[in-house]
């Protein structure tokens, strides 16, 4: 089943991601959401393709997705969408986002994928079946000290207490190269090798969930900042495992 289901979250991110990116650069309304974060045309579009995409394959299942809530299912599992994870970035025509997509059970993930239109670059994972960056195995890096890693974040100011944040900074401080390649990017890199650590200070479960078999199917550490393995902590750290208590230590408020 989970080999199936990693074809069938592939799958869909594909798609949603093609519907977004035929929005991508071009002039859209942004509207602003009660949150106040921005939504637009193509984040709509791409959420409702893959809702139909899904609900035609895995009718028994339920649905959460960023931008229309929640479809109650029968058969236990849910499928969390996010169509445009970096959306600022999408409408600035930065090439940083990508569409996420998960299939979950309770508080496991079944499989996730996420998509980077604009990069082609594709991410996914099942766990116990690998985890595939464009059709080969992906793998953290194996830099094994703060001074030689590259640490990346989505926005510091999102913190909810000066602990974290002087955590991240003295982390900052320590790293080798620091920088905010933030939103769903920071964990691609991370997954395939090319940073050690992504902290996100605030994240719903459809921005988390895929990446937790995603990180740990490529050899490294998927936590909230306590340093719980879950995708539903709203907040996570993601490393390679050479650095996992390590970095892990600095947010210990």
């Amino acid at each position: 089943m989970s080999d199936s289901l990693l074809h069938a979250v592939e799958a869909v991110a594909r798609q949603a991601g093609a519907v977004a990116l035929r929005h991508y650069r071009a002039a859209l309304t942004v509207d602003t959401k009660a949150d106040g974060s921005p939504v637009t045309v193509a984040d709509r579009e791409a959420e409702r393709l893959a809702r139909q995409w899904i609900a035609e394959r895995f009718p028994a299942d339920g649905i959460l997705g960023e931008e229309f809530g929640e479809t109650a299912g029968r058969s236990g599992r849910r499928w969390l969408i996010d169509p445009i994870d970096g959306t600022k970035t999408f409408v600035r025509g930065v090439p940083l986002w990508g569409t996420l997509v998960a299939v979950v059970e309770g508080q496991d993930v079944l499989a996730g994928a996420a998509y980077f239109p604009a990069v082609e670059e594709l991410v996914c994972a099942a766990p116990g079946d690998g985890c595939w960056w464009n059709g080969e195995r992906a793998r953290v890096s194996e830099t094994a000290s703060v001074a030689g890693a590259t640490v990346l974040i989505t926005d510091e100011r999102a913190f909810r207490s000066s602990a974290l944040r002087d955590g991240w900074r003295t982390l900052t401080g320590e790293a080798a190269v620091a920088r905010t390649w933030g939103d769903c990017y920071g964990y691609l890199l991370v997954a395939t090798g090319r940073a050690e650590v992504m902290v996100d200070p605030v994240l719903n479960p459809w921005d988390a969930a895929c990446f937790l078999p995603i990180i740990e199917e490529a050899g490294g550490v998927f936590t909230d900042l306590t340093g719980t393995r879950t995708a539903f902590g709203g907040n996570a750290v993601a490393t390679n495992a050479a650095l996992a208590t390590l970095v892990r230590d600095h947010f210990d408020d």
